[in-house]
């Protein structure tokens, strides 16, 4: 008797996760909140430049306020797709640990290695959305991020570590999406992944950031109660045999979840799962609201 009601509850319960999967998962975790403490949490601001000379500093006279700097430190000069920073005399601004002296041509976070300014604590870099830029600043010692009510996961559950088979398109594509500010950037695509999870066949299209690498947007019917409305993110390897694996555990919410000065992908129509997915990273507490556009 005894047997048979333990036999029950472990299949109530379902079976316990892989001692392994479950490291691999708490590692994974760890790693992403560290690094969304370090890069995410502390942005305080994104400010967006008019063409022509754009002041900046602490000062409220200032086109683009910056708190915890001086009260002038330069001018972000946009020319076109060009923006050039003139700083200001007197002002130590740092570029790759030497002083900023004369004025230097930036590139945008949307090329490889941005040209990041340093003031102290305080970081900017020109932020590319759409065709628009902007400068995002980071500070650790905002409001922002001090208020920052951390992340709240799900347990980790097997059931939602699936393993898709990658369906290649004929050719590599590209597609045009739309953010959370209404800007459109553009993603390539090379296939979908199909996969069955909760006992249903779906597919979901992948973007392709690196050979093999797939970044998923997605959201499913958890969106907007359990989880956060507009999408999550899940990274997964192509595998040479056609493979990937799917773990939701590691599905996260995007940075807008819980900073208004950050901008995220809408999800393709496609990506919009008929699932239930209580996996990976449950909703931010009261999530800031953006002026673009959310879809069902």
């Amino acid at each position: 008797m005894m047997l048979r009601n333990l036999l029950a509850v472990v299949l109530a319960l379902g079976a316990a996760p892989e001692p392994a999967h479950v490291k691999k998962v708490e590692e994974w975790r760890a790693k992403h909140e560290s690094d969304y403490r370090r890069d995410w949490v502390t942005v305080a601001g994104l400010h967006f430049l008019q063409p022509g000379a754009n002041t900046a500093g602490s000062a409220k006279s200032n086109d683009i306020v910056v708190a915890n700097v001086p009260p002038t430190i330069g001018r972000f000069v946009l020319d076109g797709q060009r923006v050039r920073f003139e700083p200001q005399a007197r002002v130590t601004v740092l570029l790759k640990d030497r002083p900023v002296t004369n004025a230097i041509e930036l590139k945008d976070d949307g090329q490889p290695a941005a040209d990041e300014l340093v003031i102290d604590k305080v970081r900017m870099v020109i932020h590319l959305s759409g065709e628009k830029r902007s400068l995002r600043v980071r500070d650790p010692d905002s409001e922002l991020a001090r208020g920052f009510r951390g992340f709240k996961w799900f347990p980790i559950d097997e059931k939602y570590r699936v393993t898709g088979r990658f369906i290649k398109d004929a050719q590599p594509s590209t597609r045009q999406v739309v953010n959370t500010l209404g800007d459109i950037d553009t993603y390539t695509t090379e296939g979908v992944i199909e996969f069955t999870l909760l006992g249903r066949k779906t597919t979901v299209r992948p973007f392709t950031t690196r050979p093999k690498r797939f970044y998923i947007v997605f959201k499913d019917e958890s969106s907007g109660k359990e989880t956060y409305e507009t999408a999550r993110f899940l990274y997964a390897d192509l595998a040479d045999d056609g493979t990937t694996v799917l773990d939701f555990n590691e599905a996260y919410n995007p940075p807008c979840s819980f900073n208004p000065y950050t901008t995220c992908p809408i999800p393709l129509k496609e990506n919009r799962l008929p699932l239930k997915i209580l996996a990976g990273e449950r909703a931010y507490p009261n999530p800031p609201k953006h002026t673009g556009p959310s879809f069902p």
